[in-house]
């Protein structure tokens, strides 16, 4: 009778700890049909859609891009002057004609487009960041999407909370989704 209680708190215990816990955050890729990104060796890397912390997720964004080694990056300055120079509000729709002056302009052959959603989300008594990134990457000749991967990243943990460790911060949940999503271009 005693052995079998113990396999039966034991068995219940690996179940709460792997069934319970919200596994890994989803991310969806998808990657155009005979594109070979070793081709291009430069991108510019616009401002992001979605308010006030875009900003800080777009230089994040190109840290983490510099480090995977993919691709070289245009400082942000001169890709900031350029729309500037064409008028063009940070954020907006960028048509065929601006794209092609972009890449010819900054010689680069593609433009990473972004849009960022972040929020800290709370379950009982704990607070923990949330983020939302949909990354795009838009050939700079022909307007075509060559690649483009969307994810959710948190730092909820239900083992974090069983055991009373912090969440993750803002600042490692962006740069762990950051690394998933750049994963599925390679």
């Amino acid at each position: 009778m005693f052995k079998n209680t113990i396999v039966i708190i034991l068995a219940s215990m690996l179940l709460v700890l792997t069934g319970c816990g919200m596994g890994k955050n989803p991310t969806t890729s998808f990657m155009r049909e005979n594109t070979n990104l070793a081709l291009i060796q430069t991108v510019a890397v616009l401002p992001f859609e979605g308010g006030g912390r875009a900003p800080r997720i777009r230089e994040l964004t190109m840290t983490q891009l510099l480090a995977t080694d993919i691709f070289d990056l245009v400082d942000k300055g001169r890709v900031d002057i350029f729309l500037r120079q064409e008028a063009i509000v940070p954020g907006s729709p960028i048509d065929l004609f601006t794209l092609r002056r972009l890449g010819e302009s900054l010689n680069v052959q593609a433009a990473l487009f972004g849009s960022v959603e972040q929020a800290s989300e709370s379950r009982g008594s704990a607070v923990f960041s949330e983020i939302t990134l949909t990354l795009r990457l838009i050939d700079c000749e022909s307007g075509v999407l060559l690649w483009q991967a969307s994810g959710i990243g948190s730092g909820y943990s239900l083992a974090d909370r069983l055991f009373g460790f912090a969440p993750k911060d803002s600042f490692q949940v962006t740069l762990d989704l950051l690394d998933e999503l750049f994963a599925t271009m390679q």
